[in-house]
């Protein structure tokens, strides 16, 4: 949703409210899981290695049970204060060419597995008020046979309005930004947990 002026917390929590109901904006639920794409989307995969060792894993987890992997100063997320869950609908507000930008997703799915590696993810897909269709995924892993923990990024979309068909370089760019800044965010919350 484009706005011309920045929503109070009252339209933001309607927003979150009414776009609950609503279904996915496209048909692939869940394919993010296997990392793989429908035809018609572009694919972003990002992974930056944490560090080492169960400890910082169980960090690694904590913090993305907090969403700190979003935290970003052009970037506010909203959402009920607990760890993601499935059904689980948030909304992000963004400041761009003059304009409030307010999207919607819905959690797709969370897994926690101990095989073929231990890891921790989630993911959230796209809902009819936000300016791209498709699926994103979060995920921490820990490969126990070098001990590495990595913090892996997946997701597949493309425009679901007008707007962002014109200005698809720029959207393009704040998805590549996004990518970047998680993955620093995401350093910085396990170092501040080994503090």
């Amino acid at each position: 949703m484009y706005l011309i002026k920045r929503p109070d917390a009252q339209q933001i929590e309607s927003f979150i409210t009414a776009q609950s109901r609503l279904d996915f904006t496209y048909s692939s639920i869940g394919a993010t899981r296997v990392a793989q794409s429908p035809a018609g989307y572009r694919v972003d995969h990002n992974r930056i290695r944490l560090g080492t060792g169960k400890d910082l894993y169980e960090a690694a987890k904590l913090a993305l049970c907090d969403w700190q992997h979003y935290r970003f100063e052009w970037l506010t997320l909203y959402r009920r204060n607990h760890p993601p869950e499935p059904e689980q609908t948030v909304a992000a507000l963004a400041h761009a060419l003059g304009l409030w930008v307010l999207n919607a997703c819905r959690v797709v799915y969370v897994i926690e597995e101990t095989e073929p590696l231990i890891r921790f993810a989630f993911a959230y897909g796209t809902l009819p008020e936000h300016a791209e269709a498709g699926e994103e995924r979060f995920q921490v892993e820990w490969h126990a046979e070098d001990d590495s923990v990595w913090y892996d990024i997946f997701a597949f979309s493309r425009p679901n309005q007008m707007l962002s068909r014109l200005a698809y370089p720029y959207v393009r760019h704040k998805q590549k930004q996004f990518a970047r800044e998680s993955m620093l965010s995401m350093q910085d919350a396990v170092a501040a947990a080994g503090r």
